[in-house]
């Protein structure tokens, strides 16, 4: 999808931030401007953030309304990174992850995308919690709950949303809000929600299955980055956190924290095509990361070890994986090198 050109730093934020904190990244395109605008102004901590700028006739307006955007927001001054991408391609949504991951300035990223609102103090409640300090330095993720409005019309306005977990609690026992695309529970219902309104600390996700998109805290370096040949909507982000997870990344729940959907139109049209392209490339993707990871594990000899727990759990029920550890061997065989023993 090259050529692209990256243009890092377009707008950095005055703000020294501490090495510490957790750095918001995320990716925009011009008609998300407004939204952005809230995310920055709610946050007011350290993001880095991609936007994409199209190639054409209308680039130079759009990077008009980029400065427009800058200097209508004294927080984007601030604490906001600008990452600016232009090309002549949609929606490379992984790739413009990458980039405001690469370019974020602390130990610890939050995949976020800018449509939803944190409703909680994440900061403090992190600065608070040594047991969700103490996973995160482990370099595991930590997740934040995802919800959603019942009616669309109310998941407008994020001034009106709930600030804390009884609040929200209210709210979903009044049928008002729903955890994220609960039409399709695969998304999000390994957080384990009836546990979350339940738990007071942090716990461990134990049910993942492939599907499984939340919003997460990881740390930046040890992580694997998102697979960019996947352009367009549909299994981008799941594509991303499979391979994280594959590569011996746990999952954990934060206790106090979530965040909500600001409700906005989908060009469904386009998604539906993407998503069809896309579900059979994540399918093959799927075989090859559980292969590449095995054939990393027996080179490091990290195969008995917990580090590869999740991909053989994972990756169990594909052809001819059971055999790594042997084929393994035979290559060191024939290298004249010392066979890998189980």
């Amino acid at each position: 999808m090259q050529p692209s050109k990256v243009l890092p730093y377009y707008f950095n934020a005055t703000r020294v931030f501490d090495p510490e904190s957790v750095t918001i990244t995320t990716l925009i395109t011009f008609d998300r401007y407004p939204i952005f605008s809230k995310l920055v102004t709610n946050y007011q901590g350290p993001i880095s953030v991609s936007i994409h700028i199209t190639d054409d006739e209308n680039r130079d307006e759009n990077l008009s309304k980029l400065h427009d955007m800058y200097n209508s927001n004294s927080y984007m001054r601030e604490f906001m990174d600008v990452h600016v991408i232009v090309d002549k391609f949609d929606r490379q949504l992984n790739m413009w992850r990458n980039v405001a991951r690469f370019f974020a300035r602390s130990n610890y990223f939050m995949m976020l995308d800018v449509d939803f609102h944190i409703c909680t103090n994440l900061q403090r409640h992190l600065s608070l919690d040594p047991k969700a300090r103490e996973v995160m330095r482990s370099g595991a993720a930590v997740v934040l709950p995802a919800f959603e409005y019942v009616e669309q019309e109310d998941g407008i306005d994020s001034a009106t949303f709930p600030k804390n977990k009884e609040a929200l609690i209210q709210l979903v026992q009044e049928h008002k809000i729903s955890t994220f695309h609960d039409f399709f529970p695969k998304g999000h219902n390994v957080t384990d929600y009836e546990q979350w309104y339940n738990f007071d600390s942090v716990y461990k996700v134990t049910a993942y299955q492939h599907s499984y998109e939340p919003y997460v805290i990881l740390k930046k370096e040890g992580t694997p980055w998102c697979d960019e040949r996947f352009i367009g909507y549909g299994a981008n982000k799941a594509a991303c956190l499979f391979e994280i997870y594959i590569s011996g990344i746990d999952y954990w729940v934060l206790p106090q924290d979530f965040v909500i959907h600001q409700s906005h139109p989908y060009k469904e049209e386009t998604r539906k095509q993407e998503r069809k392209y896309n579900r059979k490339l994540y399918q093959n993707f799927q075989e090859e990361v559980c292969f590449r990871y095995s054939w990393k594990f027996l080179q490091a000899n990290q195969w008995e070890s917990s580090k590869a727990d999740n991909l053989k759990e994972q990756c169990n029920k594909i052809r001819g994986l059971s055999r790594a550890p042997l084929l393994f061997s035979v290559k060191k065989r024939r290298s004249g090198k010392k066979p890998f023993r189980r």
